[in-house]
């Protein structure tokens, strides 16, 4: 399958021993366990129960997460480096981790009281409950300041009326929670005050529409959300009222490198992919991987994927060192989410005709590549903040 990752970790610094057995232990959950089904589960389009099932009893659900709450005491790093060995062989299980982790169950524990912890974080760290975040509006997209689902205080009770789109986790079967942004008021300015309020699945007046038909990462969980008079209780607000946009700013930084550690995971992918192709696929009488073109072509893709890397985990090492990270996380996210674009490209392009299939990971890779340029904040997005630390005005 290409370079391994005890290789690949044997020539980085900065990772414990603590770290390099994670990798080797995910390493084999996905080659053995994943691999041989995740096709199947990717064609029906039906979420891996079965899978998620195992990831929880191995831990990942509770990575960065304190043991006092279910989690396993581990770093942010931890749960990236799960991330990129999962998405060498499957994205759908890797986004539904990150997720579930990143978006489901950090918001909580970062912002949330201890009643709200005790409550909610021992089935997400488990892998026993999903958590996911409702952020991204229908006529929203990247604009996420232009929030119209609005939240009203009545009595001990918060009245959400609004819709959400493209929300990862909200819908499966072992869903406990949507945390959904809302406005709950009006700054003095005028701008509105967006708050976070955790919504438990099965609310009256929450409702979660059918399942997207995605281009890609169809083993997992996507869903378009409404409320309707939907009520929860006052205590079900996440954080300070009004400090929700910037708790969620928060949680995207943290939430790019995560998705940088996955494009990774996708782009070395490819590699593994390619590198035992060209090994076995004859043509004119030889093996095509002495082909100088075709060398050239994997050489570039590993230079790409090791260089993206390398942005990820320093971004991961400047988040655990509590330095400001928004400039390096969205440098991560760039160049990570464009080297598995182009290395799926690339990849199918190797692979020719079986690599148009959807029976092939190649296949499975280039239709899963192209979200990572979007979600998390688009490439435009990272360009524009890398701007703006640049000290360069701010644009339209």
């Amino acid at each position: 399958m290409g370079l391994s990752s005890e290789d690949a970790l044997s020539s980085e610094h900065g990772l414990s021993s603590e770290h390099v057995e994670l990798v080797r232990t995910v390493r084999r959950f996905a080659v053995q366990e994943v691999a041989p089904v995740i096709g199947g589960y990717y064609q029906r389009g039906e979420l891996p129960y079965p899978l998620l099932e195992r990831m929880g009893a191995m831990g990942l659900f509770g990575l960065p997460f304190p043991e006092e709450y279910g989690g396993m005491g581990g770093d942010y790093l931890a749960l990236c480096l799960a991330l990129e060995e999962l998405a060498r062989v499957d994205s759908s299980l890797a986004i539904t981790l990150e997720a579930g982790v990143g978006l489901g169950a950090m918001p909580i524990f970062r912002f949330g009281t201890e009643a709200q912890r005790l409550r909610w974080l021992p089935d997400l760290c488990t892998g026993r409950a999903l958590g996911a975040f409702g952020l991204t509006e229908p006529g929203g997209g990247s604009d996420a300041g232009a929030t119209r689902t609005t939240a009203r205080r009545e009595g001990d009770q918060w009245v959400i009326d609004g819709s959400k789109a493209f929300i990862t986790n909200s819908g499966t079967a072992i869903t406990s929670l949507v945390t959904v942004t809302a406005v709950t008021g009006r700054a003095e300015d005028g701008r509105p005050r967006i708050s976070t309020i955790i919504v438990p699945a099965g609310t009256e007046g929450f409702s979660v529409a059918p399942g997207y038909s995605k281009v890609g990462w169809t083993a997992s969980d996507t869903h378009e959300l409404s409320f309707a008079d939907c009520r929860v209780p006052a205590d079900h607000l996440l954080g300070e009222e009004g400090r929700g946009y910037a708790q969620f700013l928060s949680i995207l930084d943290e939430g790019r490198i995560a998705i940088a550690a996955l494009s990774v995971g996708l782009a070395q992918g490819c590699i593994d992919e390619c590198v035992a192709y060209v090994g076995e696929r004859e043509a004119f009488g030889h093996k095509i991987g002495a082909s100088q073109v075709l060398q050239f072509k994997l050489a570039d893709m590993d230079a790409r994927t090791h260089v993206a890397r390398l942005a990820w985990r320093d971004a991961a090492a400047r988040l655990l060192a509590g330095q400001p990270v928004k400039r390096e996380a969205a440098i991560a996210k760039l160049v990570a989410s464009d080297a598995a674009m182009v290395n799926a490209r690339e990849a199918t392009q190797i692979f020719g005709g079986a690599g148009f299939m959807n029976d092939t990971a190649v296949g499975r890779f280039y239709r899963d590549a192209k979200i990572l340029e979007i979600g998390e904040g688009t490439s435009e997005v990272q360009r524009m903040l890398i701007a703006r630390h640049l000290g360069l005005p701010v644009t339209t």
